[in-house]
């Protein structure tokens, strides 16, 4: 018992002169990069770096989804930089970082947001599935950050703020390929944070829960695809268990001004996470029969198909009008198109 008090004792000093040592941080003047910026919480998070004064940077890999953004968030603060840019692509994300370093400066925060989603059942992944996860929700986060990490550490100076998820921490039904990906990433972006402590960066790992963002649309959907785009876009919009864009934004940001380790949201999230380190067996269980009650495999294979191509009666419904608001808020959809297309 005493060696385990003291063991908590020494965490509880370590934190409280890390925390001291911790000087305020403002975003005001600051170059920061926003990856996946220009739709969703990416969207949202650039919007909110803006309007504290910070010089925002977003890229992307839709080029007209970039025009809308940066037509959005012109004259909020600074005017946006939209470049066109893959995190997946190594050699596309050092072009990106060089743009950004010659035209605007050094990168003095980081905010990895881009990420993609796939859902159905594990049956219907493939190995391409796999792939392109780990590309982009981990490989992405990897190839931005070793770009800008020796600059932030030359100057002894950044913040790196990594978009995980609750699918990082706990493996969600139907969300295999990304709940890998996720857990990569989590581990990543906590490792990090132990190796550049001493350095002048600070890494906070951000782990959500849904966020209504009106992400469902431009997710992957396989197996009997309306089905899956029917639960997901349905979870996606209750209140319980999701919370708003802006909400979560405000958190991130809050959290990595403080330089938090960490930042969970929202409390269904905060409580599946503590369940399952308590009672691994029991979460284990809960997510078996949550498995089984979702939809099946289909008995011919339908292939890949975006959740704006997989509606139906229950998806868009008086079910899912939040995530529709949040689509058309956030970017996710130009403002001329129809919901219902």
């Amino acid at each position: 018992m005493r060696p385990a008090l003291g063991l908590l004792g020494g965490a509880a000093l370590a934190w409280a002169l890390t925390r001291r040592r911790t000087k305020p941080f403002s975003f005001r003047g600051k170059i920061v990069l926003v990856t996946g910026g220009s739709r969703g919480l990416g969207f949202v998070l650039a919007r909110e770096v803006a309007a504290a004064g910070g010089r925002v940077v977003i890229c992307g890999r839709d080029g007209a989804a970039l025009e809308r953004a940066a037509a959005e968030l012109h004259g909020v603060s600074f005017p946006a930089i939209t470049i066109q840019a893959d995190v997946g692509d190594a050699e596309s994300v050092r072009r990106l970082v060089d743009t950004v370093n010659g035209s605007v400066g050094p990168i003095d925060v980081l905010i990895n947001v881009a990420g993609i989603i796939e859902v159905g059942p594990a049956v219907t992944m493939g190995l391409s599935d796999f792939h392109e996860a780990m590309n982009t929700n981990f490989w992405g986060t990897v190839h931005t950050t070793l770009e800008v990490l020796p600059g932030m550490r030359r100057r002894r100076s950044g913040r790196i703020i990594n978009v995980t998820s609750i699918g990082g921490r706990i493996a969600v039904p139907h969300l295999l390929p990304y709940s890998a990906s996720k857990f990569a990433a989590f581990g990543f972006s906590q490792g990090l944070r132990a190796e550049v402590a001493g350095d002048g960066v600070v890494v906070t790992t951000v782990v959500p829960g849904l966020m209504r963002t009106g992400s469902p649309r431009n997710a992957v959907m396989r197996g009997r695809h309306r089905a899956e785009y029917a639960w997901f876009s349905i979870a996606d919009s209750t209140p319980v268990l999701s919370v708003s864009a802006e909400d979560a934004a405000q958190r991130i940001l809050a959290a990595a001004r403080r330089g938090d380790a960490e930042v969970r949201f929202p409390v269904v999230a905060r409580a599946a996470i503590l369940a399952s380190a308590v009672a691994p067996n029991a979460t284990a269980s809960v997510l078996a029969l949550a498995g089984r009650l979702l939809p099946g495999p289909p008995q011919v294979a339908s292939g890949r198909r975006p959740g704006r191509e997989s509606q139906s009666p229950l998806s868009p419904s008086v079910l899912t009008r939040t995530t529709e608001r949040a689509a058309k808020r956030f970017n996710q959809i130009a403002p001329t198109e129809d919901i219902k297309a």
